[in-house]
């Protein structure tokens, strides 16, 4: 999810996952067996986002070894952030929810930023290291996150995280989901060549399906030229039908662009907020 970034200090807290806060091994509770993640009462939003993480994970890669250095900081699609701030959030992300993970798999919770200052000073500093630095940092971050998600077990899905101490809490079910949501989207942000027509089907119908849990001013409905579906969002009748390909939904729906390539059957698209 995107915030706008804070300036440029040095941090005075560190993401609560990152290399420099937590550089052992996952260490894993006596009686471990290696098991299938999606084992035991997890919802099928979660598991269909899992398994879509891997193929996301290495699009992404692709995208950002094609960079030159001075790609990185050119801006990108997010109002005050260059690419290297996109790609500090990625990685900066997939370190946070993995020692959510972390926590909750070996019963100690911990939240996903140590503040939300901390959260931002981090982004804004590891946008500014090198390139190279950068890129090894992301790929650290998902390896970590791809390990710390192979690790649950079905129990360890149950109960909660916060996002910051003392803020807004999740369903650790939810996780799955929340990282490929992150790095679909920011990876159309950076502006560099990966768009939401290159979403995969997959990703499409989830994004559409899971942000129908997001309030809205009015209610309206969609419905994917390319998909034999009508996805409803908001509470009570939806008086507008907004038409479009999916990917062009998808991103409106995460109150990016104006609506290009959409049609509403009232003249008028719906209000929505960013994401």
């Amino acid at each position: 999810m995107f915030a706008s970034t804070a300036p440029a200090v040095k941090p005075t807290h560190r993401s609560t996952f990152s290399r420099g806060t937590h550089t052992a091994p996952i260490v894993h509770p006596r009686g471990w067996v290696p098991r299938r993640w999606q084992d035991g009462p997890v919802t099928d939003t979660a598991a269909r986002a899992a398994d879509l993480i891997t193929d996301a994970d290495r699009a992404l890669v692709r995208t950002v070894d094609r960079l030159d250095e001075a790609a990185y900081a050119e801006p990108s699609l997010l109002p005050g952030w260059t690419r290297a701030h996109v790609i500090a959030h990625l990685a900066l992300n997939a370190e946070g929810l993995a020692g959510v993970l972390h926590g909750a798999h070996i019963g100690e919770p911990q939240p996903m930023y140590a503040s939300p200052e901390g959260r931002d000073s981090d982004i804004a500093e590891l946008a500014a290291a090198d390139p190279a630095e950068l890129r090894e940092r992301l790929l650290a971050g998902t390896a970590t996150f791809s390990d710390a998600l192979a690790a649950m077990h079905e129990d360890d899905w149950a109960g909660r995280f916060e996002r910051t101490p003392g803020g807004p809490d999740f369903a650790l079910a939810h996780v799955a989901l929340m990282r490929v949501r992150e790095v679909e989207i920011h990876h159309a942000d950076l502006g560099a060549g990966y768009s939401p027509v290159d979403w995969p089907e997959p990703f499409r119908v989830l994004l559409l399906d899971s942000m129908t849990k997001r309030p809205y001013p009015a209610p309206f409905s969609v419905r994917p030229a390319d998909l034999d579906r009508t996805w409803h969002y908001g509470e009570g009748a939806g008086v507008a039908v907004v038409t479009g390909t999916s990917a062009d939904l998808g991103w409106w729906l995460t109150g990016r662009g104006t609506g290009e390539g959409l049609e509403a059957d009232t003249n008028d698209l719906p209000e929505v907020e960013s994401w």
